[in-house]
């Protein structure tokens, strides 16, 4: 129920519609109540009478009731779905607010296939609860309240008779809602993994053919989506057995109804037409409980679905901006590590007291061998992650001081796998200052070594790149991510390994390009290939999250440290090439 109230929450701003809606429901179900009563007329005075000219006006009453039920029942469902859609779109467009704001930890510990359903299987879940379910159960809700007025108008001994099966009918509903909700959770899960399992391996395509690794993953899919057919199996048992139970626990009552009140017809105590339509509002009851036991399983399902949605809604957002944060100036780039120890969890810590210092326009490479922590430094400027203890210090501003916004604005990070949109070339750059004009755009992509090979796509700046712009090479992707840099215009870059995949051609023409890009900014460079960071003005040597050694390339060479055996077996590598 709390669930369920929550639900409604989200109905507020469209309370005027779902009261209108609410009415041409009451219309639409007084034409099914109305009907029995018409019946019970018919029997006991137009038949007793015979009476032609009240047959007549019946006759005509009950086309007119199923017109007006029509009109009416047409606006209910027009409306309710309306809310309902509204509703659905509503709470979609929280969870993705909801995911934007969440850190990088929570995208580390959770797959992208189940980040994925929970804004596509959840949400379309909640849609079947907020619109088709609803409907019903305010529909059948009305018609079952009702129709026990009535019986109880028409014989309230017959009706207390009948309605001892009642209690029964509620405990059914409540022993297998409980079963079915867990079932639904299970099946969310399950819709999940495939999702998540779908994902993988349409986006490692390249790396599946190529370990010839096809059987495997339809085998790996195979599992997924049997394990998704026994829990919607198990769902289905659940809801095949809760409803002719309730049909039943009906009919029993039904069983009654035409026991006790033909022996009150034979002793005179009701009429026939009374007992008839007592009769029919027995199955008005009936139809209602068996839909809305199934409503109820419905329900029980989507509301396992809107526990994933709000479990996620309720997650905390570990980086925020701390009350009455303060914009972060333009920055000179003065950026300063003080003290920084950093863990991903509390049993591995990554960094230990990192201390250093870059001046602006200084470049600073990290190196050293993998899992030092150079690349947790790097997600540290930016607040991807925070601090555990320590500090880092931009221009005197702690950076969790400030708000997030003015930091990463001020941050510009080349990555080493580039990720391009599905877009065109011109959208991706743009992607960097969505206000910049065609000339900026342009300037950006002759610094970054891009515009002529631009130029040579089939349409240009207009070329759709594909999904993580597979329709062009490497070198060239990196070209334009370095744009799209270009174009921010930060004052503290990040390099992480940006040319580390590339081949050499590809390699002298994007660092061409870095080397551009880095002019007059603070920038910390992070690679493998100690031969690129050669002319750093400041090199961090970094062996199991602390900095060992400190210096430019000379220094260091001359210190013989870690440095100085890193530097040679890459020489004596290239050597041996």
């Amino acid at each position: 129920m709390k669930l369920y109230l929550r639900l409604i929450k989200y109905i507020g701003p469209y309370k005027a519609r779902l009261l209108l809606a609410g009415l041409c429901t009451l219309v639409a179900a007084g034409g099914t109540i109305y009907l029995p009563w018409i019946i019970k007329d018919v029997v006991d005075q137009i038949l007793a009478e015979k009476d032609l000219v009240k047959l007549n006006y019946i006759s005509l009453s009950i086309v007119l009731v199923f017109i007006v039920r029509g009109i009416f029942y047409y606006g209910q469902s027009y409306l309710m779905s309306y809310v309902g859609q509204h509703v659905v779109i509503d709470i979609r467009k929280a969870v993705f607010e909801k995911l934007q704001r969440l850190s990088m930890a929570f995208y580390d510990k959770n797959k992208t296939g189940t980040i994925m359903s929970y804004v596509t299987n959840d949400v379309n879940a909640l849609q079947t609860a907020m619109v088709d379910n609803i409907v019903e159960m305010i529909t059948e809700g009305f018609i079952l309240v009702a129709s026990i007025v009535a019986m109880l108008y028409l014989d309230w001994k017959l009706f207390l008779f009948t309605f001892g099966t009642f209690p029964f009918v509620l405990l059914f509903i409540d022993f297998f809602g409980k079963r079915i909700r867990k079932s639904g959770s299970k099946i969310q899960e399950a819709t999940a993994d495939i999702t998540s399992v779908l994902q993988e391996t349409v986006s490692s395509a390249r790396v599946i053919k190529s370990f010839v690794r096809e059987d495997y993953e339809i085998n790996r899919f195979d599992r997924e989506n049997m394990n998704n057919f026994r829990a919607n199996m198990k769902y289905v048992k659940l809801s095949a057995t809760l409803t002719p139970t309730i049909e039943l626990v009906a009919a029993m009552g039904v069983t009654l109804i035409v026991w006790y009140g033909g022996r009150s017809v034979i002793a005179g105590e009701i009429t026939a037409g009374a007992l008839v339509a007592f009769l029919s509002y027995a199955v008005n009851i009936s139809n209602p409980i068996k839909r809305l036991s199934r409503v109820i399983g419905n329900i029980q399902k989507a509301l396992a679905a809107a526990q994933r949605v709000f479990d996620v809604l309720d997650l905390p957002e570990l980086i925020q901006n701390v009350p009455n944060a303060k914009l972060l100036p333009h920055v000179k780039g003065n950026v300063a590590f003080k003290n920084v120890s950093f863990a991903y969890n509390a049993e591995e810590p990554i960094l230990d007291n990192v201390s250093f210092e870059a001046t602006p326009g200084q470049v600073v490479a990290l190196v050293g061998p993998s899992g030092a922590g150079k690349s947790t430094v790097a997600s540290l400027l930016p607040r991807f992650y925070d601090v555990i203890d320590g500090s880092i210090v931009i221009d005197g501003h702690d950076i969790r001081e400030v708000t997030m916004e003015s930091l990463r604005e001020q941050v510009g990070i080349v990555p080493q796998e580039t990720m391009l949109f599905n877009g065109s070339v011109y959208d991706n750059i743009l992607y960097g200052r969505l206000d910049a004009t065609e000339e900026e755009v342009v300037s950006a992509a002759k610094a970054a070594n891009a515009h002529n090979f631009i130029l040579e796509l089939p349409n240009g700046y207009e070329t759709q790149l594909g999904d993580r712009g597979v329709n062009i090479s490497g070198g060239q992707r990196q070209r334009i991510a370095i744009a799209r840099a270009i174009l921010k215009n930060p004052q503290i870059l990040i390099l992480d390994e940006a040319t580390s995949a590339l081949d050499t051609e590809s390699e002298r023409v994007v660092q061409d390009a870095l080397d551009r890009l880095m002019v007059g900014r603070t920038s910390f460079v992070i690679a493998h290939r100690l031969s690129t960071i050669k002319n750093a003005d400041k090199i961090l040597v970094m062996e199991k999250g602390k900095v060992v050694e400190e210096g430019n390339h000379d220094e260091l060479l001359a210190q013989d440290g870690l440095y100085a055996h890193l530097y040679k077996i890459q020489y004596r590598n290239k050597e041996a090439q």
